[in-house]
Order: C-alpha cells, then structure tokens, then sequence
C-alpha cells in the first residue's frame, strides 16, 4: 500500500498537470472564458482531488483484500479508472450547471468531454507513476500486465 505521503503527492500532482492541460483546452472547446472554466477547473479539481484520495485508499485495500496485491492489469486499471470517473461525474455536474449557468443537459454534456478527457489521463498518469514510483512488492511482478 503507498502511504499517505505518497498519495498526496500523487493526488496533488495528478491535478496540476491536469489542469494545466484542460483549462485552456475546455475554453476553447466549450467557447467560454478561461476565467469560467479556469474556476470551473479549480474546484472541479479540489473536489476530485479529495475524491481521488478516498476513492484510491479505498480501491487499493479492496483490491489488496482480494487479490492480495495493489498491482493493476490493465482490466483492473481499465475499470479503475471508469468507476473513478463516474462518482465524480454525479458529484460535478449539478456545480458545472448552476456557476456557468447552464442547463443539466449542457453541464452533462462538459461533464462527459472532461470525463473522457480525465479518464485517458487517468490510466496514462497512473501507469507512469506507478512506474516512476513503484511500490517494492512489485519488484518481482512484470508491470507490462
């Protein structure tokens, strides 16, 4: 299991990167200010950072129970990531609609493009800091599956 420290940091620097990448890209796909999605951004990216402290503390120990290790395959990391986004999506989208003032419609509608953008971010940052920072029980185990 990583330790607290380590999924701060892991939290943390999921959500930086993150945001500097979908900030500007969401203003302009979405033909709306930087300032509204950048605020958009911010606490959709505070909100998700708490969840995804919670949300990996408790995959991880219910993947550990059952397997035995926190080691993903790429199924599990596949359905990781899914079942991540879609807890989030359930709590941001009620805040998307009502700070840009739009319809649910046009908030689900951002909601899943951020969503589908963070999903592929998802498996691809934690693929890499899984390998930047492997935990030593892994140190046997091929990381390819």
């Amino acid at each position: 299991m990583r330790s607290p420290l380590d999924r701060i940091r892991h939290a943390l620097s999921f959500e930086i990167i993150a945001l500097l990448m979908v900030i500007p890209l969401g203003a302009y796909l979405f033909h709306l200010p930087i300032h509204d999605i950048g605020a958009v951004g911010v606490v959709s990216a505070t909100l998700a950072t708490l969840w995804n402290f919670v949300y990996n503390y408790a995959f991880d120990s219910i993947l550990k129970r059952r397997t035995g290790t926190t080691l993903k395959t790429t199924p599990i990391r596949v359905f990781h990531a899914v079942l991540f986004e879609v807890g989030l999506l359930l709590v941001l989208m009620p805040f998307i609609a009502w700070y840009l003032g739009v319809s649910l419609w046009q908030a689900f509608v951002m909601d899943v493009s951020f969503a589908l953008f963070y999903m592929a971010y998802a498996f691809c940052f934690n693929w890499a800091y899984d390998r930047l920072f492997p935990l030593p029980e892994w140190q046997n185990v091929r990381q390819g599956s």
